[in-house]
């Protein structure tokens, strides 16, 4: 499509003339030589100080007017940890923004943290003389899947509707961008719509074809997909692994992970963090020594903060507490823990037992400049319900939301609950379940009736079981501990009834398995 561009300043177009030619780079060089303030901002500006004073001199000028002049700040002020703000008010304020401008803009706010901005700014454009392109469409379509089911969905299908009418859907970089955005809805079926109609092999809708399958839970067409590709990226075998480990098939995602080092494809760090996650699910502690191992030999991504809370978790998972401590010390020397970091580490020492350690990083964090999250008050909570310290856990709770600002949650009342039902105090646990300001979910009532089986209360227990096979009537483990305490209540004959509920409603038990790792390989024992 070709669009007329806005006239040069100092150069008339009459109204009947033919849309002018686009203007060539020596033209343009020239342009910006012909003036100091241009000049300095294509070659010396180096800080938004400096560019703020560079662009009153060209407003004062004149030349503040002229698209090209205003394309130079926009471009500046655009770029990773400037302001876009600044360049969003240039292109408001200009009498004729071209596309160039509107483009750059849409796109640093689409790779920011302002997607629905993009979608904003974007609503101006189509007012404006100039139309959206082939540049325009694929950073909405990345808003969209940025912004997920809640705000950018039906946006997203919009956008796709609008590159079909201005004939641009068969872009290469607008289809991958759509196929992408179908992809992080998982809507598979639209995204593998048009990745059919890619005329030739494209690594990158592969990828976004394998990410929407996944998301709609149709793991093995994926691995379809990535069997049938001639040539795939790290992004590729990121993609696929992701997959495996999001299905909760961490055994087949190692197994891929193997394959991709012995094709000589060298990790990246998302594929690493995926890889101590899984690694963590099996208990394989080996296989994640050896992930840890290749990241401090690569050095990869750093040690980011991402990398350090995977290694935490798995090596807490996988029982090497003080290996997790070492791990998370030395992030800590380097500047690299982050809130994730300290909160995977608490975690760790709380189920492990060392309530005193958790508490005390607890203490720590705000000498650190870290404010507690959600997160950090399930493992501080935890922490002081296993070790039977009611009366710390109460306060602790209690503290949420008037010195922290952060209001509790269901996983946090589960975890008073939890703590209420191991000590014996069942009736007070009731009671907080009862007074709860959300509506309590299988987790919580399961947290009662295990604290009514392991003191032998049968009656509560009898209501909490009723109570958590209405909120997940699939749940087995939930009917194992009902049927336990009916024994206890009436006998065997109440327990088989409770069985017997359980095979009507369709429910097998899950059986029981353990896993060992042995000369890096994991071993499953089902019962």
């Amino acid at each position: 499509m070709t669009m007329a561009m806005a006239p040069l300043h100092g150069c008339p177009t009459p109204a009947t003339a033919p849309p002018p030619l686009l203007p060539s780079s020596a033209f343009i060089s020239a342009f910006i030589a012909s003036d100091p303030a241009l000049t300095l901002l294509h070659t010396r500006c180096a800080s938004m100080a400096h560019l703020r004073q560079l662009h009153a001199a060209l407003v004062k000028s004149g030349l503040a007017r002229d698209p090209i002049a205003a394309s130079r700040a926009v471009a500046f002020c655009a770029g990773p940890g400037r302001d876009v703000s600044y360049a969003e008010r240039i292109v408001r304020h200009h009498p004729r923004p071209n596309s160039f401008m509107w483009n750059t803009v849409i796109r640093a706010l689409s790779d920011g943290a302002r997607s629905d901005a993009a979608l904003a700014l974007f609503v101006e454009m189509l007012g404006s003389p100039t139309p959206p392109d082939r540049r325009t469409l694929p950073s909405l379509l990345s808003a969209c899947a940025r912004l997920g089911l809640d705000g950018g969905a039906g946006a997203g299908s919009a956008l796709h509707g609008m590159a079909l009418k201005l004939g641009l859907a068969g872009d290469a970089y607008v289809r991958n961008a759509a196929i992408a955005m179908y992809a992080s809805r998982g809507a598979a079926d639209e995204a593998l719509a048009l990745f059919g109609e890619c005329p030739e092999f494209d690594v990158v809708a592969c990828n976004s074809a394998i990410v929407a399958l996944a998301r709609a839970g149709r793991v093995d067409e994926a691995r379809e997909v990535f069997d049938g590709m001639p040539d795939r990226t790290v992004a590729t075998w990121s993609a696929m692994v992701g997959a495996y480990a999001r299905a909760g098939r961490p055994g087949d995602a190692l197994a891929l992970f193997s394959a991709m080092q012995e094709g000589g494809v060298e990790p990246n760090a998302n594929v690493l963090v995926t890889v101590l996650g899984c690694c963590a699910s099996l208990g394989a502690l080996e296989q994640g020594a050896w992930a840890h191992t290749y990241i401090e030999r690569h050095g990869v991504a750093m040690m980011n903060a991402l990398v350090v809370t995977a290694l935490v978790d798995m090596y807490c998972k996988c029982g090497a507490v003080d290996k997790a401590r070492e791990v998370f010390g030395a992030a800590m020397s380097q500047g690299l823990a982050k809130l994730s970091s300290w909160n995977s580490m608490m975690q760790g020492l709380a189920v492990h037992g060392q309530w005193r350690e958790a508490i005390t990083l607890f203490s720590e964090m705000k000498s650190h400049g870290l404010r507690p999250d959600n997160v950090t008050f399930i493992a501080v909570l935890t922490a002081y319900g296993h070790a039977g310290m009611l009366d710390e856990a109460k306060a602790a709770f209690a503290s949420m939301a008037s010195e922290h600002g952060v209001e509790p949650g269901i996983e946090h009342y589960g975890c008073l609950v939890d703590a209420l039902a191991r000590a014996g105090r069942l009736r007070e646990a009731e009671e907080t379940i009862l007074a709860m300001p959300v509506a309590p979910d299988a987790a919580v009532w399961g947290a009662l009736l295990s604290g009514c089986r392991l003191h032998g209360d049968a009656d509560r227990g009898a209501r909490a079981a009723r109570e958590a096979v209405r909120c997940d009537p699939r749940d087995s483990g939930v009917y194992v501990l009902a049927a336990s305490v009916a024994a206890r209540r009436a006998g065997d004959a109440a327990a088989a009834g409770v069985r017997g509920r359980m095979r009507e409603a369709g429910v097998g038990k899950v059986p029981g398995c353990s896993m060992i790792e042995v000369n890096g390989v994991v071993h499953e024992f089902v019962s």
